[in-house]
């Protein structure tokens, strides 16, 4: 069926990543709804048209930067040939994109909504099930490690994938706080220097 009314004046796209970018940057309780349709250019009619609400724009703009820039760690846990790699890779994608040029520092899943009043419990609740499901990645990537005799069956992978997962997540801070990309690598090296022998 064909969408009735106007057509839309704006690029849904763009006006998601600037949508993005604001969250991110300011979080979900520190974003009002005139500070994302002034970066969004629109009007909140439009907004609410489109997105269905601010709830639900976050919502989104979460599963884009999961797919964009907040992406790089997970295909660097996947593309890694042993789980050593993957881990190191991860922790050194989560450099770069923790420290991007042109936008906001730290981790957006990490960032975006952690010290929230009642009201908005369910946007923490929501980030934080994302955070809970990397540690899961990170368990799961680890469990092939010792399936391929790379690790021992007596490693204990809940506290190693709980560990790397916190480095990642303490460096999200580092950054935010203005830590540069070279210095968030040495961290990861420094991380790395746990991994069971």
């Amino acid at each position: 069926m064909a969408e009735r009314g106007r057509p839309r004046g704006f690029d849904r796209d763009a006006a998601l990543q600037r949508a993005m970018e604001v969250f991110w940057e300011r979080g979900y309780e520190g974003t009002s709804l005139s500070d994302l349709t002034t970066a969004m250019g629109i009007n909140a009619p439009s907004l609410y048209g489109a997105f269905g609400g601010k709830e639900a724009l976050f919502r989104e703009a979460v599963e884009r930067y999961r797919h964009t820039d907040g992406g790089m760690t997970d295909v660097a846990l996947r593309e890694g040939r042993t789980a050593r790699e993957a881990v190191e890779g991860m922790l050194m994608a989560a450099a770069k994109a923790l420290t991007l040029p042109g936008r906001p520092k730290g981790c957006f899943v990490v960032l975006g909504a952690t010290n929230c009043t009642p009201a908005n419990q369910g946007m923490a609740a929501f980030l934080r099930t994302h955070r809970l499901a990397s540690i899961q990645r990170v368990r799961e990537r680890l469990e092939q490690g010792v399936a391929d005799g790379e690790l021992s069956p007596a490693a204990d992978l809940d506290t190693l994938a709980r560990y790397f997962t916190t480095v990642v997540q303490g460096m999200s801070l580092q950054a935010r706080d203005g830590a540069k990309r070279a210095e968030l690598e040495r961290v990861a090296s420094a991380a790395m220097a746990i991994w069971p022998s």
